[in-house]
């Protein structure tokens, strides 16, 4: 029987000090002439993870899945898989494939022949090779599609095609390269689910390199944020969303109102913040190793702030704004409200239709007074 610790070890292994990564990355560095594509990264990842890679264009992501694909040799640093050293190990005899973002199957085979393609080149068995193809097609949910071309095929069923034949040769790591950029948004949705039972059932370590933060949230075990060829934040979806640890992240996943502002008091379990420039002042219920009067900032999600058309029956001190409704947003299953505050400020705040509303009204209406609380562990202190 599994205590606690062990079953964390066992859906978290990076929390464990005695694991073992199966990709390690370290001190890793790609330059172009005198561009730094990707600068002195470290990185561990850990058998059966779906990782994800996330940042947007230029930002070095793409590059350094290359390198691990072995298309680009590395400046400097190491790359290690399953303990292996990949200095000098061709893209051909490393333990990885890959799937592009524009699928490049071969329009004259059929989707069994394009799955087959890759082990026909390695001289498999033909007895060896249908058995895989048709086991591969049964994962993918493609069998009855066997006999098709690919331009007879929806953009859902390429990508399927695809992802089978990058994973008919079982390697090691699949690594994929915006492998959903190219479906619509429904359709893109309803796959990424497929994408995760897939690599659940085979087990299979995926790195995957894309530009959608919903995409990194909803596939990955864990995340690496990227900017500027640097790591700004490694951790799972719930970490970099709820604790971001620069503007850049908590700006970059999601959307975040930003506040400027100087601690004012910091206790042994909360900090007080006063905004710069506004009224608005923030109680946090956790102690930060921040001194007094040191210039932060105050990081606040549009979906932790409450708002409401009449008065608190007690006044607050902190935590506690007035405002008039500037625009509305109606998206259906939630509607975005911006305040706009007496300083002119707009703070935006979500709020999920629950209900349907009597007559076409909102919670709130435009140029209507209204109150924003929020609760003391909804803001997150920022140093940098």
């Amino acid at each position: 029987m599994q205590n606690g610790t062990d079953k964390l070890f066992v859906d978290q292994p990076w929390l464990d000090p005695e694991a073992e990564p199966f990709v390690k990355i370290q001190s890793l560095t790609k330059t172009f002439g005198s561009f730094t594509a990707v600068s002195s990264v470290d990185l561990e990842i850990y058998e059966g993870e779906l990782f994800s890679l996330l940042g947007g264009s230029g930002c070095g992501k793409s590059t350094l899945l290359r390198m691990l694909a072995g298309f680009d040799p590395p400046t400097s640093g190491n790359i290690f898989i399953d303990g292996v050293d990949m200095a000098g190990v061709p893209p051909y005899q490393r333990p990885v494939n890959m799937m592009f973002q524009s699928y490049a199957l071969f329009p004259h085979m059929t989707v069994e022949q394009n799955v087959a393609y890759g082990l026909k080149q390695d001289r498999v068995p033909k007895d060896k090779i249908a058995e895989r193809v048709d086991q591969m097609l049964s994962i993918v949910e493609l069998s009855q599609f066997a006999k098709r071309k690919p331009h007879q095929l929806s953009g859902g069923q390429r990508q399927r095609v695809a992802l089978a034949r990058a994973l008919v040769k079982n390697p090691k790591v699949l690594l994929l390269d915006e492998p959903l950029g190219a479906l619509d948004k429904r359709l893109r949705e309803q796959t990424q689910f497929e994408l995760m039972n897939i690599q659940e059932r085979l087990g299979i370590t995926f790195i995957v390199v894309t530009h959608d933060q919903e995409e990194a949230m909803t596939l990955s075990s864990r995340i690496a944020v990227m900017d500027q060829g640097r790591f700004s934040q490694i951790g799972t979806p719930t970490d970099i969303y709820e604790y971001p640890e620069t503007r850049f992240v908590a700006n970059f996943i999601g959307s975040a109102n930003m506040f400027e502002g100087r601690v004012k008091e910091n206790g042994a379990d909360y900090v007080i913040v006063q905004g710069v420039g506004s009224d608005v002042s923030f109680y946090i219920d956790h102690s930060t190793a921040v001194r007094e009067n040191t210039a932060v900032w105050v990081a606040l999600r549009p979906e932790k702030i409450t708002v409401s058309a009449s008065a608190p029956e007690d006044s607050a001190d902190y935590n506690f704004v007035e405002g008039v409704v500037d625009d509305i947003g109606y998206l259906g299953n939630f509607s975005i409200y911006k305040i706009r505050l007496d300083n002119g400020r707009i703070i935006e705040i979500t709020h999920p239709n629950q209900t349907r509303p009597k007559h076409g009204r909102h919670l709130v209406e435009w140029e209507d007074k209204v109150y924003l609380s929020w609760a003391p562990h909804s803001p997150v202190l920022l140093t940098k």
